[in-house]
């Protein structure tokens, strides 16, 4: 029997880290990496196993010290850290080893500071690891061959994480993405076929999180709905699950804009109780976005962006974005524009960056070979590996620095948060209301997942219209019911339609 530890290396503050604000709910991070768990999971029961993560607690190096293996998982942002802990960990004599997306990517970076590495996907290396080890007959190496059939994947073990120092619990479905979006390296590390568990793995995560005692999950899968066919017959069942448990979780996800394209999954994923999801918008700037190979963005027949995005709002879905300043079709009117977009897309959440070239991606070839990255220290300076071709470093990081503050101005912030969820949140309900006395289940459960308190609905109601506006065209909406729906002391209009 062994002692195995498992760490994961705090972050710095940033934008989705929320760090500033843990404090006021009692929490000390936002969520834990999905990978914790589940490395934990394959490890073999005779060998005890530790999981630390630096973000909700401190590590204690002398105990180890006396550990018989230590295991590093990270990001490249994580790096500098994860490089410390390795020095250290190394100094007192533990083996130690490594993997994740910063291995996985920039493997020479850490040539030398760990006793074993691995590359890419570890769901089938780190078990065989773990027995040539206990052989003695372990490599210094690991690259899997093939990608991993994630129907076969263990039910990570939540049970070892400090559930309770986390405002979200982190659960993945699936792995890959379709599209060729030329910056990312999720198609490098998970390749262009995405992979899902069977709806059984799904709900017994579920099902760990709310034995946790987590309320709200957040699903990381980098695109959830790159195989729509496969993840709708998962919704199903999501949607059936909670609908027998009286939905106990909120959930939250990424997913690509042909979102907007597809009415079904909209659907399944409101009465999924997803609440929130991350879409890579990337730019309002179409000659960019197919400069990136972000087709799916500038699909004519889809419609505009602000089109598909609110078609995705109207469904009950807050849109958070991502943002990219700097690449070769940006000029600096690029720094005018975005805000701009963003007030009218009513996005409240906008994770906005410059264009930075990720090792292993085509970008990051691509500039390599026009002699246009910026070496550690340049990088440094203008807060990105990217020189741009529009506009100088200096220009590149002072309009982004210009973009953040005009978006996150308290003013400009709490416009688009209204705009979204007051201006509309009245109509959306008031349709929904309409649409449910005609026999939409949807709209019946929407509204019963709104969470309004039932003071509020004398008011929205009476806010419907009459039947003389109706009958006058001034409205296309009916005139609901709400008897069915338990909604008490809401009333009715003077007549029905």
């Amino acid at each position: 029997m062994a002692d195995i530890v498992i760490i994961n290396p705090r972050f710095d503050i940033s934008f989705w880290g929320l760090e500033h604000c843990m404090k006021l709910f009692g929490k000390r991070a936002n969520l834990p990496v999905a990978c914790l768990a589940l490395l934990a999971a394959l490890v073999p029961d005779h060998h005890d196993v530790t999981v630390i993560d630096e973000n909700v607690e401190d590590i204690d190096f002398d105990r180890l010290g006396r550990a018989d293996l230590v295991c590093l998982t990270g990001m490249s942002i994580q790096g500098g850290r994860l490089i410390e802990i390795l020095e250290e960990v190394r100094s007192r004599g533990v083996l130690v080893v490594v993997g994740g997306p910063m291995a996985t990517v920039e493997p020479e970076v850490l040539e030398g500071l760990a006793d074993v590495i691995f590359v890419g996907e570890a769901d089938e290396t780190w078990p065989r690891f773990l027995r040539e080890w206990e052989q003695g007959a372990h490599q210094g190496r690991y690259e899997q061959a093939e990608r991993t059939d994630m129907a076969r994947l263990p039910l990570p073990r939540v049970d070892l994480l400090k559930a309770d120092r986390y405002m979200f619990g982190s659960l993945q479905i699936s792995r890959g993405c379709p599209f060729t979006c030329e910056f990312c390296d999720i198609i490098v590390t998970f390749g262009r076929k995405p992979r899902l568990k069977a709806s059984e793995q799904v709900l017994a995560e579920l099902e760990a999180f709310e034995r946790a005692g987590l309320k709200i999950v957040f699903v990381v899968d980098d695109n959830l709905i790159g195989n729509k066919r496969a993840i709708k017959s998962v919704l199903r069942d999501i949607v059936k699950w909670q609908q027998e448990r009286a939905y106990p979780l909120t959930l939250f996800t990424e997913a690509s804009l042909d979102l907007a394209e597809d009415e079904e999954l909209m659907q399944l994923m409101g009465l999924a109780n997803f609440q929130s999801v991350f879409i890579g918008i990337e730019t309002p700037n179409e000659d960019s976005l197919r400069e990136t190979k972000k087709l799916q963005n500038v699909r004519p027949n889809a419609g505009t962006l602000l089109e598909r995005v609110r078609r995705v709002q109207q469904h009950g879905l807050d849109v958070w974005c991502g943002m990219i300043v700097g690449f070769d079709h940006d000029d600096p009117s690029i720094f005018e524009v975005m805000p701009k977009f963003l007030a009218e897309a009513r996005i409240s959440a906008a994770l906005i960056g410059m264009l930075h070239a990720i090792p292993t991606t085509p970008l990051y070839d691509r500039l390599k070979q026009a002699g246009r990255l910026h070496d550690e220290e340049v990088s440094e300076i203008y807060g990105t590996n990217v020189d741009p071709l529009g506009m100088s470093p200096q220009q590149l990081r002072d309009g982004f620095i210009r973009v953040m503050q005009a978006c996150y101005e308290a003013d400009a912030y709490f416009q688009r948060l209204d705009a979204q969820f007051i201006d509309e949140r009245g109509n959306a309900l008031r349709s929904d209301l309409c649409r449910a006395e005609h026999g939409s289940e949807v709209a019946v459960e929407k509204i019963r997942g709104a969470r309004i308190d039932k003071k509020q609905l004398p008011e929205i109601v009476a806010s419907r219209p009459t039947v003389h506006q109706l009958q006058n065209g001034q409205s296309n909406a009916f005139v609901p019911d709400l008897g069915g729906l338990g909604i008490v002391g809401a009333g009715k209009p003077a007549a029905d339609v």
